[in-house]
């Protein structure tokens, strides 16, 4: 019996010993890198049409000039001296601004699995709506790699997209900051703002992302003190005031497709107390959608107008909430990009829930009703003239870096806004938020070279943003070929077991994960 157990001790220490190597291996083994297109000192695109984002109009058979990353001259006479330039053939084909994904979540792991998707997607630019504290995080990245990354852009030694603003972390209050960071971050009492402030200034923050159980003092002191440091608030409207007094504190842009709902109903204040809104919510999503009150919704999005406040509605993430119990929904072609770790220890459970959600009551569940209503709502803030920005909200459950975008553009134009009202929302409105309008949003001369070649016209269907020909970020050209083979790149890493090992252990050993997941 003594042999029988020391044999299995042993056996079993020896199959550990060999998890542990196997592991261990795969978590240090290196992964592949991809290298971007050689740039080219100049290129022309010949006969082109171009899509004024701005007018709508048409500029048929145009040559766009490429010098240094930025254009030269756009001119009809299609007269070109090819000496030493790329010449792409425009021919039948429309060029647009490169879009831009105004909510993102990018990790120490979007090199492999976000940016090739986002370019191959025509997405030049994002916007991260996440950070770090005052450590380097395992999972989350901050503003020091993102500014590393767009420095590797403009010296053409990195594929990724263009971050156009940076983000703190998120400031949720007390239970969303781990145990050993410096207490300003928990923003318990507005004596804590300046200090936050000027953390984040030095890190060359550009704004502070804000959640939804901020204390209301705190929130006010820091929307009033953000601008002496040169930085806006955006993000979740706090629970714990009104959308309208956020809007008059300076709140830049709003996240997600319910901030209406929690307004513009009769028992709206219920959901401002501290100890009880969540389960106040729970039980209370029947009314927030059956008793909307319109009138008072106008009045904020007017108010929003007037303040030049932008909401990013995020469509996707109520789409798949809405949606979760569908196997047409959730058999997704494009999950073939995602770790399974992702899969199995995020999405499963997301999923699952979501679908018990929706299968709980006959009919149209409430989830479906919050996503339909919402879709409403872009239509009515949209017409009211508030500043709509595209984003997806990557990496939430069934959104997909690159992919997603083109979806929620879809979405817009369903929820009521015009193909081109679409096209404006991830080109010119985002350039104008981020105070980048004078090289970015539009085809003009002298601004950044981050264009689109569609095989066909956007203006006419919207889906025909999917239809990629090429895709030119700061000037460098990526063709279709390229293209196909940043897809190939992050399908292989996503189905790596290595990636999927380095997945685990950054989610393990990330303390910001671990509050977020607990809260």
């Amino acid at each position: 019996m003594k042999k029988k157990v020391l044999f299995f001790l042993k056996a079993s220490g020896a199959f550990i010993c060999v998890v542990l190597i196997v592991l261990t291996t795969a978590y240090l083994w290196p992964m592949s890198t991809l290298q971007p297109p050689k740039l080219s000192k100049k290129a022309i695109i010949k006969n082109v049409n171009i899509i004024d984002v701005v007018s709508g109009k048409v500029l048929k058979k145009q040559s766009v000039f490429i010098e240094r990353s930025r254009i030269t001259k756009i001119d009809s006479t299609n007269k070109i001296d090819s000496n030493q330039a790329l010449i792409i053939d425009g021919t039948g084909k429309f060029l647009i601004p490169g879009l831009w994904d105004m909510h993102t979540h990018s990790n120490q792991h979007s090199e492999w699995l976000h940016h090739p998707l986002y370019i191959a997607n025509g997405i030049t630019g994002v916007r991260d709506m996440s950070g770090q504290l005052n450590e380097n995080d395992s999972y989350w990245v901050g503003s020091k790699e993102r500014l590393q990354w767009n420095k590797d852009l403009e010296n053409n030694t990195r594929v990724t997209p263009r971050y156009a603003l940076q983000s703190s972390y998120q400031m949720d209050g007390e239970k969303a900051i781990p145990e050993g960071a410096p207490d300003f971050f928990k923003l318990q009492n507005p004596s804590q703002v300046d200090s936050l402030l000027q953390f984040y200034k030095k890190k060359k923050v550009d704004f502070i992302k804000v959640y939804q159980q901020l204390p209301k003092n705190t929130y006010k002191t820091l929307a009033l003190r953000a601008p002496q440091y040169g930085l806006h608030l955006a993000g979740h409207k706090p629970m714990f005031l009104s959308l309208e007094e956020a809007v008059n504190l300076g709140q830049k842009s709003f996240e997600h497709g319910r901030i209406f709902m929690y307004e513009c109903f009769p028992e709206t204040d219920s959901l401002k107390h501290p100890t009880n809104w969540k389960a106040y919510f729970s039980k209370s999503k029947a009314k927030i959608v059956q008793q909307f009150d319109s009138v008072h919704a106008k009045a904020l999005m007017r108010l929003m107008e007037q303040k030049k406040a932008y909401w990013t509605p995020t469509l996707q993430t109520l789409k798949f909430e809405a949606n979760a119990y569908k196997e047409a929904f959730t058999n997704n072609e494009n999950l073939k990009y995602i770790t399974k770790i992702r899969k199995q220890l995020w999405w499963k459970y997301d999923t699952d829930h979501n679908k018990k959600k929706n299968l709980e009551r006959k009919g149209i569940s409430l989830s479906e009703q919050f996503y339909e209503a919402s879709k409403k709502q872009v239509r009515m803030a949209n017409s009211m003239g508030v500043p709509i920005m595209a984003g997806t909200d990557v990496t939430d459950s069934y959104v997909f870096a690159g992919f997603s975008l083109h979806d929620e553009l879809y979405e817009l134009t369903s929820s009521g806004m015009t193909n081109l009202e679409a096209l404006q929302s991830a080109t010119v409105v985002p350039a104008t938020y981020s105070n980048a309008i004078e090289d970015y949003g539009t085809i003009e001369i002298g601004k950044k070279a981050d264009l689109v070649l569609l095989d066909k016209n956007p203006l006419l269907d919207i889906n025909n943003t999917k239809s990629i020909n090429g895709v030119l970020l700061n000037g460098v050209y990526y063709n279709r070929e390229k293209l196909r083979e940043l897809k190939q790149f992050t399908a292989s890493a996503a189905g790596s077991f290595h990636m999927n090992v380095k997945t685990l252990v950054s989610l393990l050993n990330s303390p910001l994960i671990r509050v977020q997941f607990a809260d």
